[in-house]
């Protein structure tokens, strides 16, 4: 309780000299056992931003930045309230972190050493982000938590959603001094299993209750993998030059995102994964860049993965009431930083979701905030 009253007093007196304040959201709305484990709200802090995370799902339930008038927001879609992510009628994949597999798997079934292994179909015909519980419905075990890092860790099953092999992973989520929100995962497995993590924030630079078509956007990529009706790669490679798919020069998502070109590549908008060339032999890349004009609010995007999936909330209906506004259509960006989806069937995919007993999946992502005068 020490430690918490603190904190409070730091976000209080370093917001006093004027704006919008830091709202921390009542770690009592989150006080509740879920399937036999005890679910928590824990705030981390680094003197700058302000972060709020659940352990159920290993979720960020807020994250606040200033602008560039010193006025902070919080920039991430979410409930301020485990109750409503637990009934949830909306997004179901808030702040979490997808997994054993995250994005989508054609058919709802794959082939691994001679065994085919069914999983649940949450996708139409295919299964999306692990299936019906995944790493998004399970309450995580804390290791340990401080003002600037919470460690997370839990064993999904043989056998949870079809897949094999206990699959044992620690999760870390950091606070650097440099303004950074970073994430590292380290899995292991006693049976050949997929993996393939990543994290499902949504943000908008503005808030809830925006739009994000104003943001704007650069991909540190040339080509992205086209996708069919079900949004399957269909195996093929995109160049995105003089498409609606070059962001390769910043420019406002709504720029292009409506128009008969989707109708060639499917999404509903933007729901494909950008392929990262640099992003190799673990070396940390930077992937992308968000930025919104108004607030002078920019988010950097770094990792190790060979994929980004750029999502532009298309499904967001407007009808669920999120902590401080509506999620509207088109009301958050995820940029999910992961192998390529359905790669365990592609044969043109190199890189293969597979991990084996005696080996480690390794993965960083970071999201680092600042601001453009």
């Amino acid at each position: 309780m020490k430690r918490l009253f603190v904190l409070v007093a730091m976000v209080l007196l370093l917001v006093s000299c004027g704006g919008k304040k830091v709202q921390l959201i009542d770690a009592a709305n989150f006080n509740k056992e879920v399937d036999g484990k005890q679910v928590s709200l824990y705030t981390m802090h680094n003197g700058d931003i302000t972060m709020q995370v659940t352990n159920y799902g290993g979720r960020v339930v807020a994250l606040w930045v200033p602008d560039k008038k010193k006025n902070f927001e919080d920039v991430t879609l979410g409930y301020d309230n485990i109750e409503q992510y637990l009934n949830n009628k909306g997004e179901r994949y808030l702040g979490a972190v997808v997994g054993r597999c995250a994005n989508r798997i054609a058919g709802g079934s794959f082939t691994l050493n001679d065994s085919v292994y069914q999983l649940p179909k949450n996708d139409g015909e295919n299964t999306l982000h692990g299936g019906t519980l995944g790493t998004d419905r399970v309450v995580w075990n804390v290791v340990s938590a401080n003002d600037s890092a919470l460690v997370m860790h839990v064993v999904l099953p043989d056998g949870q959603d079809g897949f094999p092999g206990n699959l044992d992973i620690t999760m870390t989520y950091t606070l650097t001094k440099n303004n950074e929100f970073r994430i590292d995962y380290l899995a292991t497995t006693d049976q050949p299993t997929l993996c393939n993590l990543s994290n499902h924030t949504f943000f908008n630079l503005k808030g809830e209750g925006n739009t994000v078509l104003d943001h704007q956007l650069q991909i540190n990529s040339k080509w992205i993998l086209p996708v069919d009706e079900a949004l399957i790669p269909t195996g093929g490679f995109l160049s995105v030059k003089d498409t609606p798919f070059d962001f390769s020069e910043m420019h406002a998502i709504g720029d292009n995102i409506d128009g008969d070109h989707f109708q060639l590549v499917n999404g509903h908008g933007y729901d494909h994964n950008w392929i990262i060339n640099s992003a190799v032999n673990g070396k940390i890349v930077p992937v992308a860049t968000l930025y919104e004009p108004m607030s002078g609010r920019m988010l950097e995007v770094l990792s190790d993965q060979v994929g980004l999936q750029f999502y532009s909330g298309n499904f967001f209906d407007g009808e669920a009431q999120g902590k401080w506004g509506k999620h509207l259509y088109r009301g958050a960006v995820a940029l999910e930083t992961q192998n390529f989806p359905d790669a365990i069937h592609q044969e043109n995919f190199s890189i293969k979701p597979v991990l084996n007993p005696g080996e480690q999946y390794t993965h960083t992502c970071i999201y680092k905030f600042s601001v453009k005068q």
